[in-house]
């Protein structure tokens, strides 16, 4: 998948060479962020592993360039690993910090939402640690509508993070 976009910018699917940056990304997130529950950084080897997996249940991870540069990844991982949760998955983005706010997120969700329509995925749920007013405001842009709230179930940096929990039900899919 290769989606040209205005100027410099394309989205496309994540290919093992992209690990590292894709780790640089991410343990940014980790270091410095309650917004993942991760706590030690991970290397490209394992985010390498992590794409694999994606890749054999058959779901998209994308990443945006912008002149060459990634900038932001996306992705989508089973909801649970029982059977019946089969047509429900998990997204997931990200985005190099120096390019929050400039449109990059929207994008990708765009594009991920597109294929995962492909692939006659169902449902889509998106977990976001709070606050993150940002990533609220993303996720309610694409039509996903807060389903839970869960307190307190986090614990990182020495404080406890809540979990909200956003759910899109893709129309046109029948099981």
């Amino acid at each position: 998948m290769v989606d040209k976009l205005p100027g410099d910018t394309v989205i496309r699917s994540a290919l093992p060479y992209d690990a590292e940056i894709i780790a640089h990304i991410y343990n940014h997130y980790i270091l410095n962020t309650v917004i993942t529950f991760e706590e030690q950084p991970v290397a490209a080897q394992e985010i390498t592993r992590r794409m694999a997996d994606v890749s054999s249940a058959q779901l998209p991870w994308l990443v945006v360039e912008l002149s060459g540069r990634i900038v932001g990844y996306a992705y989508a991982s089973p909801w649970k690993d029982r059977s019946a949760y089969r047509y429900t998955v998990e997204s997931t983005v990200y985005l190099d910090p120096a390019f929050l706010g400039a449109g990059f997120g929207s994008q990708l969700y765009e594009a991920l939402l597109a294929e995962l329509r492909l692939k006659k995925v169902h449902g889509v749920i998106g977990s976001i640690a709070l606050p993150n007013e940002a990533s609220i405001r993303l996720h309610e842009k694409f039509g996903f509508r807060k389903v839970a709230e869960f307190k307190e179930i986090g614990y990182k940096f020495g404080q406890w993070v809540d979990v909200g929990y956003w759910q899109l039900i893709l129309k046109g899919m029948d099981a």
